[in-house]
C-alpha cells in the first residue's frame, strides 16, 4: 500500500480511505470517502444532502455527514460531522450514497440557519422545486423535539400553502397586509395571455387591484421588457397594478400599506384599516 501510494498508483482521499485509481476523484468518490471515514451508519446530510437532492446548486468543498449519536468522530479536514439519535429514521431507505430524506435535510438546514430569512429560503425552495410539500415538512417537524425557528417556520408553512413564494412576499403579508388589517389577497393567481402562463403575486380580486413584488435590484433589458408586457397585460384586464420592491416593504411598510388602502377604498373596499403601532405613519383614507 505504501509503495502504491508513493508511486501515485493509489491516492489518499481521507485518513484510512484510498482510491485505487489515478487522476482527480469524481464527486461521488469524494462523498463515499467521507462516509467511509465517518464510519458505520453515517449518512450525507445538511448542505451535501441538499446538493444531491437538487435543493441547491452549490457544491461545497466540505462534505457534511451525520453519524449515530452513540458514536464519536475524529475531526478530519474537509468533513463536518453531526450526531443524531434519530438518524435511522432520517436516512432515505434506498438512495445511494446514503443520505437524509429531503424533509430531514430541509429541517437540518433550518436548524443551523443563523437567521429566519435563511431558514425561510430553504423551506420555500424545497416546496417551489416540488421536492416536498408543506404537509410533509409539518409532519417531519412534529417528530423533532427540538428545532430552531419552529414557531416561525410553522407560521411560514401556512403562508406558503396559501401561495407565498418568496421572502419579499412573506414580508408583504407580515409587515404590510396583516398588521394594517388590509383584506387578504389571493396569492399566485394564474393569468393567461400571449400564449404564456403568468402568475400575479397578490390579487385583491373583488377590488380589481394587483400588488406585484419585485425582489430584484435590477433586471436585464429582456427581463425588463417582459415585466412591462406583463403589467400591460394586467391593465388590459381592467386591473390596477401597484408594484413594490425591498425598500417599500422592509423600510416603508406603513407608507406602502396606506397607499394600498387608498387604492382599495377607491375600488369599493369598505373595511377599516388600522395602524400597526403607535408610531405608524400610514396615511389611510377617510372612512
Amino acid at each position: 500500500m505504501a509503495w502504491r501510494l508513493r508511486t501515485g498508483r493509489w491516492q489518499k482521499l481521507a485518513p484510512g480511505v484510498y482510491s485505487v485509481f489515478t487522476g482527480a476523484p469524481p464527486r461521488e468518490a469524494v462523498l463515499w470517502a467521507a462516509l467511509l471515514r465517518a464510519g458505520p451508519g453515517a449518512a450525507l446530510s445538511h448542505h451535501t444532502a441538499a446538493e444531491l437532492s437538487g435543493l441547491t446548486s452549490r457544491v461545497s468543498s466540505t462534505v457534511h455527514v451525520t453519524i449515530p449519536a452513540s458514536r464519536r468522530f475524529t475531526a478530519t479536514a474537509g468533513i463536518v460531522a453531526y450526531r443524531s439519535g434519530r438518524l435511522a429514521v432520517a436516512v432515505h431507505p434506498s438512495l445511494r450514497p446514503p443520505r437524509t430524506r429531503i424533509e430531514e435535510t430541509v429541517l437540518d438546514l433550518v436548524a443551523v440557519a443563523e437567521t429566519f430569512d435563511a431558514a425561510f429560503g430553504v423551506v420555500t425552495a424545497s416546496c417551489q422545486r416540488q421536492l416536498t410539500t408543506t404537509g410533509r415538512l409539518a409532519e417531519a417537524m412534529g417528530q423533532r423535539k427540538k428545532l430552531r425557528w419552529r414557531d416561525e417556520v410553522t407560521e411560514a408553512l401556512g403562508d406558503i400553502s396559501n401561495g407565498v413564494h418568496s421572502l419579499l412576499e412573506y414580508r408583504y403579508v407580515h409587515l404590510v397586509e396583516r398588521p394594517h388589517r388590509l383584506p387578504a389577497a389571493v396569492r399566485q393567481v394564474p393569468l393567461a395571455g400571449d400564449g404564456r402562463s403568468r402568475y400575479l403575486d397578490n390579487l385583491y380580486r373583488d377590488y380589481r387591484l394587483c400588488v406585484e413584488l419585485d425582489g430584484e435590484q435590477a433586471h436585464p433589458d429582456d427581463q425588463r421588457w417582459q415585466d412591462l408586457r406583463r403589467i400591460n397585460e394586467i391593465t388590459t384586464r381592467g386591473i390596477t397594478t401597484l408594484r413594490y420592491g425591498w425598500t417599500d416593504i422592509n423600510i416603508r411598510p406603513c407608507q406602502t400599506a396606506g397607499q394600498v388602502a387608498r387604492v382599495l377604498r377607491g375600488h369599493g373596499w369598505s373595511g377599516t384599516p388600522r395602524r400597526c403601532a403607535p408610531g405608524c405613519v400610514a396615511a389611510f383614507p377617510a372612512p
